[in-house]
Parts: structure tokens; sequence; C-alpha cells
């Protein structure tokens, strides 16, 4: 199957552990306390996680929540975050219609393919929120993908 015909199909596993082990490397390049990172294609699937050692419980399911909200908006969720501030009532709405799943908190990047396509999102937890959604772009630009 060619690159291209493996794009149109969506976020493979190869490209989300890619992800995943590009973020990580930013993470520990970048002196990021102990996180986890979350790659969700874009129906909300978790394809790839990983928690690092010393990250603490919660971890996982915080990135996740990043991850949810920006794969579900298709923006990184520093946009979202923002839009929650200036709209609380809506984002609770969403958090509450989405099981608690949809976390506004920055941390997390859409993920496109070259024709502009979501494809996905990641989200990472450890660091501030913009610790972690700088080391959830350098995974997506690790897999050759656009971090959005």
């Amino acid at each position: 199957m060619s690159q291209a015909a493996k794009m149109a199909q969506g976020l493979t596993l190869a490209q989300a552990n890619r992800i995943v082990a590009g973020a990580l490397a930013a993470a520990r390049a970048e002196g990021v306390p102990p996180v986890a990172v979350v790659v969700l294609d874009a129906a909300g699937h978790t394809v790839a996680l990983q928690r690092e050692d010393g990250a603490t419980m919660l971890r996982s399911e915080i990135a996740f929540g990043k991850a949810w909200a920006a794969a579900g908006m298709g923006v990184s969720s520093a946009v979202i975050h923002q839009r929650a501030q200036d709209n609380p009532v809506f984002f609770n709405a969403l958090a509450a219609s989405n099981q608690g799943k949809f976390i506004p908190q920055a941390g997390a990047v859409a993920i496109r393919n070259a024709d502009g396509m979501l494809i996905g999102a990641v989200g990472a937890s450890g660091g501030t929120g913009a610790q972690d959604e700088a080391i959830c772009a350098a995974g997506v630009n690790a897999a050759a993908l656009v971090a959005a």
C-alpha cells in the first residue's frame, strides 16, 4: 500500500508510536516532569498511550481528556482553553455531554495529514499546559504530520 493510501485511511499505529516517541524525547530534552502521552484517532479511539515511570496516576486520564477535546474541536487545546474562558457555560456543557472526557486545558494538539484532513489528536500531561502542548507538537512533527 502506498504512503498516500495509508494517509487516506487515517492515523496508523506506526504513526501514533512515532508521535509518542517524539513527544517523550522532547519531554526529556526539555526537562519536563514525567508525563503521559495519549494519541487518539479522529473518532476519539486510543491508538497509543504511554505513561513514564514516575508520572502520577491521573496523568493518562488528563492527557486523554485534552486529546479528546482537541480531536473533537479540530484545534489545539490552547485555543480550546481560551474559548472555554470566553464561553464557560458552553464548555461546561461540552464536558458534561461527553461524560467528562472533554478537558478544555492546554496540553494537546490536533493531528492533520499533509492534505489538512483531521486524523487525530495527541495530549500530554505532566508539565505545564504550554510544555505539554510543545511536546505534543514535537511528537507530531517527528511523525512527519501537521500539528494544529
